[in-house]
C-alpha cells in the first residue's frame, strides 16, 4: 500500500490544517469545506488526517463499525455477539459518479436471486461510520447526493427506505468536500450545511514554493524514509487529538461567549441559527485543542474565521469571505455591547430610509444618431435581479447532471425497465421477467433461475445541464440608461438560473462593427457575472456578427463536449444596422446568420428588448428564423408568467 504524505510536512495552508483539526476533535462541527485553485495538496492534507485520527473499537463482523461499549439497537447486524477488534479509522471517499445506490445502499442482489431473501447491502455511509468521508470536487456531484451526505452528517444516521427495504444505521463521520470554485460554486443553501470552510491558494512566496517541491521531490524518492522523518510529528499531533476529545466535555463556555457568539452572528445577518451552533462548537473545540479550560475571546474569533465566511453569501455571486477588520470590528461591538439598547431611528428595520440614486438623463436618442453612432456610454449599474422563468430545451438529452433539461442518466429516478436500453440492472424487471418460466426450467429449491433473456436493464430518467450561450446586444439602440440597466437586471437572473441549474454559461457582447466573445463558456457562472457588470454600451449594431460568432462558438463547444446540449439566449431589440460584408443588407445578413443555427439544431430563446409605442417586431421575426421563442424583456420573471417557455418549436 503507497504510504501518504505526512500531515505534519504539509508546507502552509494553516487554517485548513486548524479547520480539520477541530473537526477530529469535535466531528460534530459539521465538516470542512476546501476551496481553492487546482494543484494546491487539498487531496493531500485530507489523505494525511485520516492517519492522526485515534484508532477505532468496533464489533467483529459488523458492517456498521458498531462501538462494543455502546452499539447501535437498531443496527441491520444485530445481534452483536462476536468479540471487539481495534482498527485504524477509514477514510472513505465519494467519487462523483457515484450513484445513490452506492452511496446509502441497496438490496443485496446476490441474496436476492439466490435465497429468495430481501437484505440489506450497505453503502458508503455505513463504511464511513467514526472515520473520514471524503468528497472530492463536491460541486459536481448529483444535488440530491449531496443533499443526502449532508442530512446523514447532520443527524448522525442515515435512513434507507426503497425497494421494500427500511433500514437506520449509525453514519457519524468526518465530512471532507474539496472543490475549484473555477469549475461552479455550490448552491448557497448547500454552503450553509457544511460546518467550516476555508479558502487555499498557492504560496506566491518564493521561499515557501521552494520548500514544498524539495519536500514533495524528497517523499517521491523514498515515501518509507519521508514517512519516517516526519513520524515523531505526526504522533504527537495525534496524541493532541485525543487529549483534546478527552478534554472536549469539561471545556466551560461563558454567558460572555455565548453572547459574543451570537452578537457576531447576527451582525454579520447570517440566516438560521446553524451558524450559532457551529460557532459554539468550533470555538469549544479549538479552547480544547489548546488545553484551556474555558472558552475565551479568540477562540471565538477562530471559529467565527472559518465558519462564516460562506455563510455570509445570502447571493449566489457575493464574494465569500469576511475581511479581517470587519470581524474585529465585530467582535469589538459584541464586547462593548450594553445589556439594553434602544432601538435606532428610522422605522422597523433599524435604519435611516434610503434615497435610490438620482436617474441620469437619458441619452440624447434610444437609437443611432444621424450618423448610425451613438455616444459611448459607461457600464450601467443594472436593476435589481428577480426570480426568471424557467427556459427548458426540448426532448430528451444525455448531458452532464444539472436541473434544466429533461435527460437519460445513470443515477436519475428509474421510470421503466428496459431489454435493450438502460444502465444498471433493473431488479423487478428482471425477476418479473423470469418468473413465469421457473416450472419450465425445472426450478425446485430457493432460488431462481435466470437466462440472458431475462435481464432487464433500469431506464433512468433526471435532468440535465446545458450550455446557455448569451448574446447580448449592447449597442446604441440598448444603450439608453434606464433600457440597458433593465436588460442587465433581466441576464443577471437568468445567470443565477444557469448557476442554480448547474450549466455552462458563455457570455457574446455586440456592439459598433463586430462582436466579441466576453466569456468563453465556463462552469463559473459568477464570473459572467462580473463581466456582465462591466459591460460598456453604444455604437451600431452588429447583429449578424453576434449570431455568428454564436456559431463558431457553439460548434467549438460540440467538438469538446458533443453531450452537452446547447441554449443560445440573443437579447436584442433586433435593430441590425450593420452587414457581415461590405455593402450587405444588415437584416439580411442577421436572418442568414439565424438560418445557420436553426440548421444545427441550436435550441434558441430571443429576449424582445424593444420598447415604445411603435413596435417594429424585428426580434420575433428573428426568432421565427432560428425556429426558436421569443419572450419579452418584461416576461421573464417568473413571478408574472406562469408556465414554462421551451427553447424551440418544433418537437425533438
Amino acid at each position: 500500500m503507497t504510504a501518504s504524505y505526512p500531515f505534519s510536512a504539509v508546507v502552509g495552508h494553516d487554517d485548513l490544517r486548524l479547520a480539520l483539526l477541530l473537526n477530529a476533535v469535535h466531528p460534530g462541527i459539521g465538516g470542512v469545506l476546501v476551496r481553492g485553485e487546482k494543484g494546491t495538496a487539498k487531496s493531500t492534507i485530507v489523505r494525511g488526517l485520516a492517519a492522526l485520527l485515534p484508532q477505532v473499537e468496533a464489533v467483529e463482523h459488523c458492517r456498521f463499525s458498531c462501538d462494543p461499549s455502546a452499539p447501535d439497537p437498531t443496527c441491520p447486524d444485530e445481534p452483536h455477539d462476536a468479540a471487539a477488534v481495534t482498527r485504524d479509522a477509514r477514510l472513505v471517499e465519494l467519487p462523483v459518479g457515484a450513484t445513490e445506490d452506492r452511496l446509502v445502499g441497496s438490496l443485496d442482489l446476490e441474496r436476492a436471486l439466490n435465497e429468495g431473501v430481501r437484505a440489506y447491502q450497505p453503502g458508503l455511509l455505513a463504511a464511513a461510520h467514526r472515520g473520514v468521508l471524503y468528497v472530492d470536487e463536491v460541486n459536481l456531484l448529483h444535488d440530491h447526493l449531496v443533499d443526502l451526505l449532508l442530512d446523514a452528517a447532520a443527524m448522525g444516521r442515515a435512513y434507507i427506505e426503497r425497494e421494500g427495504i427500511s433500514v437506520s444505521h449509525a453514519s457519524t463521520f468526518l465530512l471532507v468536500g474539496t472543490m475549484n470554485p473555477e469549475e461552479g460554486e455550490l448552491r448557497p443553501q448547500l454552503l450553509d450545511r457544511f460546518g467550516l470552510t476555508v479558502e487555499v491558494r498557492a504560496a506566491r512566496d518564493v521561499d515557501t514554493r521552494t520548500e514544498v517541491i524539495r519536500r514533495r521531490l524528497n517523499f517521491e524518492a523514498s515515501p518509507s524514509e519521508f514517512v519516517a522523518r516526519w513520524l515523531a510529528d505526526d504522533v504527537a499531533l495525534a496524541d493532541q487529538i485525543s487529549g483534546a476529545r478527552a478534554r472536549l466535555s469539561t471545556v466551560d463556555l461563558p454567558d460572555a461567549e455565548l453572547r459574543r457568539i451570537a452578537s457576531v452572528c447576527a451582525s454579520f445577518d447570517v440566516d438560521g441559527m446553524r451558524a450559532d451552533l457551529v460557532l459554539a462548537r468550533t470555538a469549544v473545540a479549538h479552547a480544547a485543542w489548546r488545553n484551556a479550560d474555558a472558552v475565551s475571546e479568540v477562540d471565538v474569533e477562530v471559529a467565527a474565521r472559518l465558519a462564516l465566511p460562506h455563510r455570509r453569501r445570502r447571493d449566489p455571486f457575493d464574494a465569500p469571505g469576511i475581511p479581517d477588520e470587519q470581524l474585529r470590528e465585530a467582535l469589538d461591538d459584541a464586547r462593548e455591547e450594553p445589556d439594553d439598547e434602544p432601538p435606532p431611528d428610522g422605522g422597523g428595520d433599524g435604519g435611516a430610509p434610503q434615497d435610490g440614486p438620482a436617474e441620469a438623463p437619458p441619452s440624447a436618442s434610444d437609437g443611432q444618431s444621424g450618423n448610425g453612432q451613438a455616444p459611448e456610454n459607461p457600464a450601467v449599474e443594472p436593476d435589481p435581479a428577480f426570480r426568471a422563468r424557467l427556459l427548458r430545451l426540448p426532448g430528451t438529452g444525455r448531458g452532464a447532471p444539472g436541473k434544466r433539461s429533461k435527460s437519460r442518466t445513470d443515477s436519475g429516478r428509474v421510470v421503466r425497465p428496459s431489454s435493450v436500453d438502460g444502465s444498471g440492472l433493473h431488479l423487478v424487471g428482471t425477476l418479473s421477467a423470469a418468473a413465469p418460466h421457473q416450472v419450465a426450467r425445472g426450478r425446485t429449491g430457493p432460488g431462481m433461475l435466470l437466462r440472458g433473456g431475462d435481464v432487464r436493464r433500469a431506464v433512468r430518467e433526471g435532468r440535465e445541464s446545458n450550455l446557455v450561450l448569451f448574446a447580448v446586444d449592447a449597442s446604441g439602440s440598448m444603450a439608453a440608461r434606464k433600457r440597458m440597466a433593465a436588460v442587465t437586471g433581466g441576464v443577471i437572473s437568468l445567470l443565477r438560473d444557469a448557476y442554480e441549474r448547474r450549466d455552462k454559461v458563455g457570455l457574446i457582447t455586440f456592439r459598433g462593427g463586430d462582436a466579441e466573445l466576453a466569456l468563453p463558456p465556463t462552469s463559473s457562472v459568477d464570473i459572467a457575472v462580473t463581466r456582465l457588470r462591466r459591460l460598456p454600451s453604444g455604437g451600431r449594431t452588429p447583429l449578424a456578427a453576434g449570431l455568428l460568432k454564436a456559431h463558431h462558438t457553439l460548434s467549438l463547444e460540440r467538438l469538446r463536449d458533443p453531450r452537452r446540449r446547447p441554449l443560445l439566449v440573443v437579447v436584442t431589440d433586433g435593430r441590425a444596422t450593420v452587414a457581415a460584408s461590405r455593402g450587405g443588407d444588415p437584416v439580411a445578413d442577421a436572418e442568414r446568420a439565424a438560418a445557420l443555427l436553426a440548421a444545427d439544431g441550436v435550441a434558441s430563446v430571443v429576449v424582445d428588448c424593444e420598447r415604445g409605442p411603435v413596435r417594429l417586431g424585428l426580434a420575433d421575426r428573428l426568432a421565427s428564423v432560428m425556429d426558436g421563442a421569443c419572450v419579452r424583456l418584461d416576461e421573464l420573471s417568473a413571478d408574472r408568467v406562469a408556465g414554462v417557455v421551451h427553447a424551440a418549436r418544433r418537437a425533438a
